[in-house]
């Protein structure tokens, strides 16, 4: 990541996720990115811990149009934190790297740890850090929306 610290210390204590410095970098670049990547971007949940729409915490569930243009990456809530699962469309897509930590796993990264979108000369770039590896997408512009879910546990 450029500007997401999945590594900061704070005290003494290390391993702490801070994305503060890309927060404070977001409003110079936000007129960069196109509409859709800078909606989900700026969002103020995206990046609040707290929030139910925070990135954090959810899991890889399917990446769907490998080597087209138009792909898909879905994400699956964590019941302790979420109500809604998230789907990602992406359009225009000129690249396309999955890095994962094992080459055994495959697309199956885990769980979210944190993402960065950045502006790109195609549209903007789309890092996503999981426990398990990284996703990094290229596109001309991206649409995340969230969907209503119901817990196992709830059902």
């Amino acid at each position: 990541m450029e500007y997401v610290n999945l590594d900061a210390q704070i005290g003494d204590l290390s391993g702490v996720l801070d994305p503060a410095r890309y927060l404070s970098h977001l409003p110079s670049i936000s007129g960069d990115l196109p509409p859709g990547a800078r909606a989900f971007a700026t969002d103020p949940d995206h990046y609040d811990f707290s929030s139910r729409r925070c990135v954090k915490d959810l899991t890889l569930r399917a990446v769907r149009g490998v080597g087209g243009e138009e792909m898909e990456v879905e994400f699956q809530h964590n019941c302790w934190k979420h109500d809604q699962d998230l789907l990602i469309r992406y359009a225009g897509v000129s690249s396309f790297i999955i890095d994962p930590v094992d080459e055994d796993r495959g697309a199956d990264l885990g769980t979210v740890i944190l993402d960065e979108i950045l502006p790109h000369r195609d549209g903007c770039s789309h890092k996503i850090a999981c426990w398990d590896g990284t996703l990094t997408l290229v596109c001309r512009d991206l649409q995340a929306t969230w969907t209503e879910t119901i817990c196992s546990s709830e059902a």
